[in-house]
């Protein structure tokens, strides 16, 4: 019999929910393999933060955080208990916020890695050198694995469940739960939620301007133009202050207007692209797919 010690850090402001979902999300994988005559069982221990018991485990999990911002500056005893499992062999995983413990270890590297897509900004500003995607619903990279939203703790358990057992089994478990366990992403349901907090006013001015007329033909000379910047200084500035170039974020900013449209309304999508100003329907899909990850038909079954 192959066990597979699972330890669940239950730390301060940590979504309660994940962490007894996650506990019996495991114990059912293990009837599960028990019923099936698989030779695999999964021992999820729940571990406060106050008592970082010296047991080897196999796999730790960093579940998603409520409402405080404890995850911002965890104490050092916990991060040195974290390194110490990871020297040990453990796989250390985390969803949601739960991830900015992990990188607080600094074993992540340059590696890839991803977060609740709200958290972006801050996470960026927090780990400049640590790669972020948060399209991602899930990135695994072996010995680290990182899930985004609030509720991916459930592809985080499937995805250690499948590595430990089968996929098969998490068919199983999708089947008892009703849940689907097919692979999606973040972006499905990531919003464009710019800020204007940066303290450059000058391209605060330059994004009102593009929310009030994106859906005209937006002119990047123009709008340089219009706060006395050169266009290379313009585009510089704009980088620094949103962390996109002025055509992604035109691009993002008329994309969230289409999902608004598609869950608000039936009207067809030609009607809805040439609203947000696309004038090439064909333009405005291929951009959709890319930033959203789904065709506008799958978006609007999904959330209309």
């Amino acid at each position: 019999m192959t066990k597979i010690s699972i330890g669940i850090c239950e730390y301060p402001s940590v979504l309660k929910s994940a962490v007894y979902g996650l506990e019996e999300l495991f114990l059912l994988a293990s009837r599960v393999c028990r019923e099936q005559g698989i030779d695999v069982l999964f021992e999820p221990i729940i571990i406060p933060h106050t008592d970082l018991i010296e047991d080897s485990f196999t796999v730790v999990i960093l579940p998603p955080a409520s409402i405080d911002d404890y995850y911002l500056s965890p104490e050092d005893e916990f991060i040195e208990w974290l390194r110490e499992q990871y020297s040990k062999g453990a796989i250390l995983s985390s969803a949601c916020a739960g991830g900015f413990i992990l990188a607080s270890t600094h074993l992540l590297g340059k590696r890839e890695v991803t977060t609740h897509w709200a958290l972006a900004e801050t996470f960026v500003r927090m780990f400049k050198d640590i790669p972020l995607n948060s399209n991602k619903i899930l990135i695994d990279h072996g010995d680290i694995v990182t899930a985004g939203g609030m509720m991916s703790w459930l592809d985080l358990g499937f995805e250690l469940i499948s590595k430990y057992s089968s996929p098969w089994v998490v068919r199983q478990l999708g089947k008892t739960l009703v849940i689907d366990t097919s692979q999606r992403e973040q972006s499905y349901y990531q919003q464009f939620k710019p800020s204007f907090a940066h303290g450059d006013l000058v391209i605060v001015s330059v994004q009102q301007t593009m929310h009030q007329s994106y859906t005209e033909r937006v002119s990047i000379h123009q709008l340089a133009k219009q706060v006395n910047l050169t266009e290379r200084t313009m585009q510089r500035r704009f980088l620094k202050a949103t962390g996109y170039n002025p055509n992604q974020y035109l691009q993002r900013l008329r994309i969230q207007n289409v999902c608004d449209y598609l869950e608000s309304t039936k009207r067809s999508f030609e009607w809805i692209a040439n609203q947000v100003g696309y004038e090439d329907i064909s333009a405005c899909r291929k951009v959709f797919i890319n930033i959203v990850g789904l065709t506008p038909r799958e978006f609007r079954k999904r959330f209309a």
